[in-house]
């Protein structure tokens, strides 16, 4: 079996910041995504909604392939690659029992505010990544007012939030797994095979909890789901093979903004006092971030301004010996 060719993955501020600009972009298209999904339930199910994000979004990432060639979708570590997209899947259902049980569309994103915490964490010891300590202290930021969000006796301490807390270990470990697999897999690959995962998930599902009904208007929300879906991992999986898992984390906290706006739009659904508080505690953990990321961005083009005489003078010596 021939051994994959890998792709070194780098860590500086400029591949950081368009890291970052996709992951933000890709975040925006998952809100919209998941506003469509939870305006579907109570018609599709939960078998209905995985089947239908599945197909959908697979289909989407196909055509997306289908230009720069099919074999893009082919993946080089089959194991890694089944093992994320069932991970994946496993999230996703939970996050769709707990709107299911009545949890708002910004209240779930507060929660979701714990993968960063657990994401920065989990890659050192399965990226090897380096822990700045300022992407630390930002991310210890974040959790304190994930802490704020969800703490016992609080407005989002019930069942609901508790099932979509779960899944917050598994979002974490598909993050970590998608910067892993950037070494070997096209974004395409990734995206193809993580909603694809969602179609034996439900068609699992639908032997217990069948689908109450297929109206049209579900059906096109659900297709709706699936084209964000399908675009937004592409993109995710494009920004995670630029940046590390440190520099990108914090940006989960961005979902509070965008699940805010659909959730109020769709739904009249407002984040309760506790999301808010916490809310701004977060946001201010991954501003700051990104103002570092910004300022290594211009360090590093200064020293490259810096390094290029030397680097002439180094070149025209080499060529001056070469001529005695």
């Amino acid at each position: 079996m021939p051994i994959p060719v890998r792709r070194v993955l780098h860590d500086t501020g400029a591949d950081n910041v368009r890291g970052i600009g996709l992951v933000c972009g890709a975040y925006l298209l998952m809100a919209l995504g998941d506003g469509s999904v939870k305006w579907a339930l109570p018609a599709i199910g939960l078998a209905g909604a995985m089947i239908g994000r599945g197909v959908f979004g697979a289909a989407t990432v196909a055509a997306l392939a289908g230009a720069r060639g099919w074999g893009r979708l082919r993946p080089v570590r089959w194991g890694l690659v089944a093992l994320r997209s069932a991970v994946h899947s496993t999230s996703s259902l939970l996050y769709y029992l707990g709107w299911q049980l009545g949890l708002t569309l910004p209240d779930s994103y507060a929660i979701n505010f714990s993968a960063p915490l657990l994401m920065t964490a989990l890659a050192v010891p399965l990226l090897h990544e380096r822990l700045h300590w300022r992407r630390a202290a930002s991310t210890a930021l974040g959790f304190a007012g994930v802490l704020v969000m969800v703490r016992p006796g609080g407005e989002l301490w019930n069942m609901a939030a508790l099932v979509t807390l779960a899944s917050i270990p598994l979002l974490a470990v598909s993050r970590n797994l998608t910067r892993l697999l950037a070494t070997t897999e096209t974004p395409e690959c990734l995206s193809f095979w993580l909603l694809a995962a969602h179609v034996p998930a439900g068609l699992l599902l639908w032997a217990v909890l069948p689908i109450p009904s297929l109206p049209w208007l579900a059906v096109a929300a659900v297709a709706a789901l699936g084209l964000a879906n399908g675009v937004a991992h592409w993109l995710h999986s494009r920004a995670f093979a630029l940046a590390p898992v440190g520099a990108l984390a914090p940006y989960e906290y961005t979902s509070l903004l965008w699940g805010g706006v659909v959730g109020w739009v769709a739904f009249r659904e407002l984040p309760s006092r506790d999301a808010l508080l916490g809310a701004a505690i977060v946001a201010a953990a991954g501003l700051y971030n990104l103002h570092r990321e910004q300022v290594r961005k211009r360090e590093e083009a200064r020293l490259g301004q810096l390094a290029a005489p030397e680097a002439v003078a180094a070149a025209a010596a080499m060529v001056h010996r070469g001529r005695e």
